[in-house]
């Protein structure tokens, strides 16, 4: 099946109330049991999905994490640890090149910037969110929706240790609270080479076969010891083989299938190209910077991954768009849609308007777009060092309000969150704060024109270079102790503060915050109002049999491991570690590690190293546990194929593929690679000795 076949099939299945094939990101608290059993002869059961809930967590940062041993083992991807990794690196030991590995409890060194969250209750709030918002519309409806959340969430957070979150579905046809326990201290306990946990490079991210180990271990710890869990997945005593059933329980970023026409224009035609193209230069940018030295590449590897990461997904999402095939089934599902509403006098009365008035915002939000996304969004003013003073900036101005008046940011339920990476002891390195401010304030400058008002108060006579060095040199907000001064002595500390880079904070917060209200009054509020209506007329005509677009909240999806058919040639789903020494080059990104060289002859070539499955996915799932039937720990997700880049949009049954790495290669290379005893006795912990 060609690609352009299967996204015409695709839009046919997005078309119909509920999926086909294994399709689907699905909430645990609308699990399609009925329609699994019929199509799989298997279907979990409420005890099976509240364990498996209990052992999937969320790393704040955009990934996804299981927990594997009931004293707080924690398995996640290397690319999701990365920062950490690199934050606990030094010139001297480069932890990233060099793998980690805590040969005791003691070792294990503490994330400086890692929050978990456990997803421990779901409730849905939606007659509340109802009840607060009856009548209103617009700038009035937005704001009361925002107000309510706020006090939801904060009725509903007993301490630091405990976060909530109303979560959006369908687009504000239904609203959950979800309640999680929060963990801030966790601690690295191994975590492989780079060369073997991103094997193949950028030439292999979103290809299949595979030969990564994109794992890492991390600790939850509770009072200073290894946190206590009552629910751990146990690891799988039998992997994976073709046909098998699985399961991926994460945190799915966020899908854009239940976008209007509209929104999706706008995002194919104006977000989308503008991104492209700013990605490809940020990409130049740094990988000239990592020629500076062998310390510049290492300070700058994460960004240079997300960077290159972040292009591929984007322009996967963007050839999507712009098959013809495809857009033409989601032009069908929407005309499909507003004809039912038309047929019916009371939802035509009701709804008949939502999508004409969402096509009016994106009009809108052409024409803001630009200092939305340079001065409000930040763009123009990259690096942590501008990040920390808008913090302690907004903070100052946001936290005397009253809870519902603030920014969302600064709610109750997520300050603990924002004092965590405010608070950060992670090294902020001058020489990559200045490239990546010098960036931004060009791109400032090219994006609104040198002779923007805005653009001449910030730059004045000084070039992007030069500004950009006379703020990071200047600034004091490397020091730790200051930042904690200044936040505890809130608007009066920070307005006496003469660190250039809280003065360029000050500077650019009123134009700041004009554009944010005049995209939240005009646009937002039209658009989520709309939404809720469309989201409306979607239950009237086809209920919640249909899964709601992902919100980075935790979704199971169903599948079997399965490969596909690329060019009229067979992918086989598995590969083997025999593989990976074969397409071995000794150069990078084709280059094993020194300890897999060594190892080879105690290896058993023949287990099986990646995997691929049909199960949905997107961008957050990295790091989300493959389950098998029985609720263990079956693999690690780590990537999808370059079909599944198009999933933001629509699944593909035919092409669309999760990648992971295999349960027996984690095992594999634990026990015979890294000597990591202590590690694999907790995964398979010995037999109780007979008395």
């Amino acid at each position: 099946m060609n690609r352009a076949a299967g996204l015409t099939a695709l839009c046919f299945v997005l078309a119909t109330p509920a999926a086909r094939a294994d399709e689907g990101m699905w909430t645990y608290n609308n699990f399609p049991k009925a329609e699994m059993q019929k199509r799989h002869g298997f279907a979990p059961d409420d005890k099976w999905l509240d364990h498996v809930r209990l052992s999937s967590v969320r790393l704040a940062g955009g990934c996804s994490g299981s927990i594997v041993s009931e004293s707080g083992l924690l398995m996640t991807n290397h690319h999701c640890a990365h920062k950490c990794i690199e934050q606990l690196s030094t010139a001297e030991k480069d932890i990233i090149k060099g793998g980690f590995y805590a040969r005791t409890a003691a070792d294990e060194a503490k994330c400086p910037e890692v929050e978990i969250n456990q997803l421990v209750e779901i409730s849905d709030v939606t007659e509340r969110i109802g009840k607060a918002t009856r009548g209103l519309a617009d700038q009035a409806y937005n704001a009361m929706v925002k107000a309510e959340m706020s006090r939801i969430e904060k009725e509903c957070s007993s301490s630091d240790r405990v976060r909530c979150d109303v979560v959006t579905l369908y687009h504000g046809g239904i609203y959950n609270l979800y309640k999680y326990k929060r963990y801030q201290d966790v601690r690295l306990v191994f975590a492989p080479e780079f060369a073997i946990a991103f094997f193949g490079g950028d030439p292999d991210n979103f290809n299949f076969p595979r030969y990564d180990l994109d794992v890492s271990f991390l600790r939850l710890y509770e009072d200073g010891k290894p946190a206590r869990m009552e629910h751990y997945l146990k690891w799988a005593q039998t992997g994976l083989k073709e046909g098998d059933l699985a399961f991926v329980s994460g945190h799915p970023g966020g899908t854009e299938r239940q976008l209007t026409i509209a929104q999706l224009e706008y995002q194919r035609d104006v977000a989308m190209p503008d991104r492209l193209l700013r990605m490809a230069e940020t990409r130049g940018v740094l990988t000239e910077f990592q020629r500076r030295s062998p310390e510049a590449k290492r300070i700058s590897t994460d960004d240079l991954f997300a960077v290159e990461n972040g292009f591929k997904v984007m322009r996967g999402r963007f050839e999507a768009l712009h098959e013809r095939s495809f857009f033409a089934g989601k032009v069908a599902g929407e005309k499909a849609l507003r004809t039912t509403v038309a047929k019916d006098p009371k939802m035509k009365k009701l709804y008949a308007g939502a999508w004409d008035a969402i096509a009016r915002a994106q009009d809108e939000a052409k024409k803001i777009r630009k200092p939305l996304s340079y001065i409000e969004g930040g763009i123009g003013f990259g690096g942590d060092l501008f990040r920390i003073a808008r913090t302690l900036v907004r903070a100052g101005d946001e936290l005397p309000k009253p809870l519902e008046k603030r920014f969302r940011e600064f709610s109750d339920s997520r300050l603990p969150a924002v004092k965590q990476h405010l608070f950060s002891a992670a090294p902020i390195y001058e020489e990559l704060e200045i490239l990546k401010l010098t960036f931004g304030l060009g791109k400032l400058r090219e994006q609104l024109g040198a002779d923007d008002p805005f653009v001449k108060r910030v730059l004045g006579k000084e070039s992007p270079d030069d500004l950009a060095a006379r703020l990071v040199r200047g600034s004091k907000l490397k020091d730790l102790a200051l930042r904690k001064r200044l936040w505890d002595g809130g608007k009066a500390a920070v307005d006496a503060s003469d660190d250039p880079m809280i003065l360029l904070a000050k500077q650019i917060d009123p134009d700041a915050r004009a554009v944010r209200k005049k995209y939240e009054d005009e646009i937002e509020a039209v658009v989520k109002k709309n939404d809720e209506l469309i989201a409306k007329a979607r239950f009237a005509a086809q209920g919640t049999s249909a899964y709601p677009d992902a919100t980075f909240t935790l979704r199971l999806s169903y599948g079997v491991v399965k490969g596909w058919e690329e060019n009229g040639k067979p992918v086989k789903p598995i590969t083997d570690l025999g593989g990976a020494f074969e397409r071995a080059t000794g150069r990078p990104p084709f280059e094993l590690p020194e300890t897999w060289l060594k190892a080879r002859p105690r290896l058993d070539l023949a287990t099986s190293f990646d995997l691929v499955t049909t199960n949905d996915i997107i961008g957050g799932n990295s790091g989300s546990p493959l389950v098998n039937r029985a609720g263990e720990a079956a693999g690690l997700v780590f990537d999808g194929n370059i079909h599944s880049l198009g999933g933001n949009f629509g699944y593909d049954p035919a092409q669309n593929r999760c990648v992971a790495v295999h349960s027996d290669a984690l095992l594999h290379s634990l026990e015979k690679i890294y000597n990591a005893d202590r590690i694999v006795k907790e995964l398979r912990p010995p037999p109780p000795a007979a008395k």
